[in-house]
């Protein structure tokens, strides 16, 4: 939430209601299917920007697409991630 209100790495406000994630490398505007192994429940996100910056960590969720895979409470999962449209 602190984040809320605040410019994305690729110059958008980070809307925290909105299905978005940073990471570090693949293209702004590329589409993933996020799926939290652990329940089966999945999100379509749009990559807006870059992080995490935390060892081990792959994605960092807006908090309506973690809320959306059950991952509020725990604040990280296992998960995978595919590839829906690549950004450009």
């Amino acid at each position: 939430k602190k984040f809320h209100g605040r410019k994305t790495a690729n110059g958008e406000t980070y809307d925290m209601y909105a299905f978005t994630a940073a990471h570090k490398y693949l293209p702004f505007n590329t589409i993933l299917i996020v799926e939290n192994i652990a329940n089966g429940k999945t999100v379509q996100v749009r990559i807006n920007d870059r992080g995490p910056y935390k060892k081990g960590r792959i994605l960092d969720l807006s908090y309506s697409a973690a809320k959306k895979i059950d991952m509020i409470d725990t604040g990280t999962a296992k998960i995978t991630a595919k590839i829906v449209k690549l950004g450009q």
